[in-house]
């Protein structure tokens, strides 16, 4: 009895166990603690999606959110998927890895960084999926890149400053500093007549020039006002960014121009036969005036008449007479349309005659004096 008693009890013991081991590996698919792999199964390697091959991310979509095309199964049990990110193609240096996330809505899954990435460097991701049992292969590795963000300053505002010259004014501009990748830098430049530029008269946008940006645009402001300008800089390639405002900086336009004297009459020549005027135009006027197309003796006459005229009438910066030239036979050796004063370097001369179409027109333009003239001999008169 004891002997048979031992024998059951040995029995008892064998069969639990063989119990036990069966239930630790359970034949179910479906059951969590299934005996893997599951032959014939095969799991797809996921899409990796967004961030794609060569993306480069601005640093304002950080953190990063990895989405996937999610994996499929030929098996029955449900797909979760790890992600992984590294500094490296070999993924050596692991910066990310989170597994154990399930399927999303559409066949799509994903997943955001929990920290912002350095920006200015490259970076590698990869995906695969599991079911407890079976593990697919992971998809291929895609790189991106965050880039360094682009940061635009405040131009500086030179001129026009305060009160100006002219009512056509030039604006200088300092550059704005900038950092990052930045494309074409354009200043954009508002022109109001009042400190909240409510009243705008005017808007450009200028290409940046080397150190300063100069322009000078066709504008032309009343006199005597009080106008108001500002500038911002901004990228005009890929980037977008814009600067902020400058300040508002004044400037004032001149009062206008004194308006245009009265003619003075032009002489006529006195009973002696000279012309009296204290203004040099109108003594070549009026000497004019006495030939209708001269030919070279009258216009050696005509300059000599000039040049007593001037000399009586004290006309400032004489004595004034004709010009002899070294060469030359044309006018009988002496300039055809030039009347001077003073020799050698000190030599002043000036222009009496226009020729334009035969006219000979009078005029007073001058004076030239060296290194602009050739200077001959003056003959005072």
């Amino acid at each position: 009895m004891t002997v048979r008693t031992g024998r059951f009890i040995t029995l008892f013991l064998l069969t639990g166990l063989a119990a036990a081991c069966e239930a630790v590996k359970s034949a179910n698919p479906l059951s969590p603690s299934v005996a893997g792999p599951i032959p014939g199964v095969e799991i797809s390697a996921p899409t990796l999606l967004e961030p794609g091959s060569g993306w480069e991310l601005n640093n304002a979509n950080q953190p990063v959110r990895l989405l996937i095309e999610s994996s499929s199964t030929t098996g029955q049990r449900p797909l979760t998927h790890t992600f992984e990110l590294a500094s490296d193609a070999q993924f050596g240096t692991m910066l990310f890895s989170r597994g154990g996330i399930g399927p999303g809505d559409g066949g799509r899954t994903s997943v955001q960084l929990s920290d912002r990435l350095p920006t200015g460097r490259s970076y590698f991701w990869r995906a695969r999926a599991e079911d407890g049992a079976n593990t697919g292969p992971y998809s291929a590795a895609v790189s991106f890149s965050i880039i360094t963000p682009v940061v635009i300053d405040v131009p500086a505002t030179r001129a026009p400053v305060g009160a100006i010259s002219s009512n056509k004014p030039t604006f200088k501009i300092g550059n704005a500093p900038r950092s990052g990748p930045v494309g074409q830098i354009v200043d954009s430049v508002h022109v109001a007549n009042d400190p909240g530029f409510g009243s705008l008269i005017a808007i450009y946008n200028v290409p940046e020039q080397a150190g300063e940006t100069t322009f000078s645009p066709a504008l032309e402001l009343p006199y005597s006002q009080t106008f108001y300008w500002r500038v911002r800089a901004y990228d005009s390639g890929p980037s977008g960014v814009v600067g902020a405002w400058s300040g508002a900086q004044a400037f004032s336009t001149p009062a206008p121009p004194p308006p245009p004297p009265t003619p003075t009459p032009s002489p006529s020549p006195s009973p002696g036969g000279s012309c009296t005027s204290s203004s040099p135009l109108s003594i070549v006027q009026c000497e004019r005036r006495k030939y209708g197309h001269m030919s070279s003796s009258q216009t050696v006459a005509f300059l000599r008449a000039v040049a007593r005229d001037l000399n009586t009438n004290g006309v400032a910066e004489g004595p004034f007479g004709i010009l002899r030239k070294r060469s030359g036979s044309n006018c009988g050796g002496y300039s055809c349309d030039i009347i001077c004063a003073g020799q050698g370097n000190a030599q002043k001369q000036w222009d009496v005659l226009s020729d334009a179409e035969g006219s000979q027109n009078p005029m007073w333009s001058g004076p030239k004096t060296e290194p602009n003239i050739r200077s001959d001999v003056c003959e005072i008169q």
